[in-house]
């Protein structure tokens, strides 16, 4: 093979070998922003999860070890608690919003799409939520909850949550619940029941 070949080929090497050295630099800076905002225990942080933590305060939101998160998780400025157990998937593109407190048991399944918000975010009055949308674009995210609903949501263990579900305030879904995909859960699931549609309503009971 010719000299100025050998030449080429050895610098096409190293860019290809230094721009995968660079990458893997900054998903590990990106992990690592993401496990700065929050106690973790043990768990699998992937490159895709985000974490928005306007408290600025690590111990609104825990995860437990053993663990895989994929998805957004957030806690408002003005409160939310995020608390995630042992051995509980949660997948891409999933949100999880809390202005209250979200608590996710262990060996819980969530699928990709999934919306988990414990709270309506803006206030009901028109002229109230017009002008803290202004406070927002001028001072960024408020600090005071004021008239904004929120009311805590629990997914205890087993459950297993199937992809473009939502979940609004106030709900508990039982153990071993299965929630069919696409459905908005508005009412709490009994353990050990399966529910779908929009709104959620009883399917079937599921073995024990």
């Amino acid at each position: 093979m010719k000299t100025w070949l050998r030449k080429i080929i050895r610098s096409l090497v190293k860019a290809i070998n230094l721009d995968v050295i660079l990458n893997d630099i900054a998903v590990q800076r990106k992990v690592q922003a993401f496990a700065d905002q929050v106690t973790n225990l043990g768990s699998v942080i992937f490159p895709e999860a985000k974490v928005i933590n306007l408290q600025n305060n690590r111990n609104s939101i825990r995860i437990a070890a053993k663990s895989y998160i994929r998805s957004e998780i957030l806690v408002y400025g003005f409160g939310g608690e995020i608390e995630i157990g042992t051995n509980t998937y949660i997948g891409e593109n999933t949100k999880i919003w809390s202005g209250k407190k979200i608590s996710i048991g262990n060996n819980v399944l969530i699928s990709h799409n999934v919306n988990i918000i414990d709270t309506n975010s803006h206030e009901m009055d028109f002229l109230e939520r017009a002008e803290r949308f202004k406070e927002i674009a001028e001072k960024g995210h408020w600090k005071e909850q004021k008239n904004i609903i929120c009311e805590a949501i629990v997914i205890e263990d087993y459950a297993w949550i199937n992809f473009n579900v939502s979940i609004l305030k106030g709900v508990t879904i039982g153990r071993g619940a299965i929630v069919a995909a696409g459905a908005v859960v508005t009412k709490d699931v009994e353990p050990f029941t399966m529910v779908g549609g929009n709104p959620a309503k009883f399917i079937k009971n599921i073995p024990r």
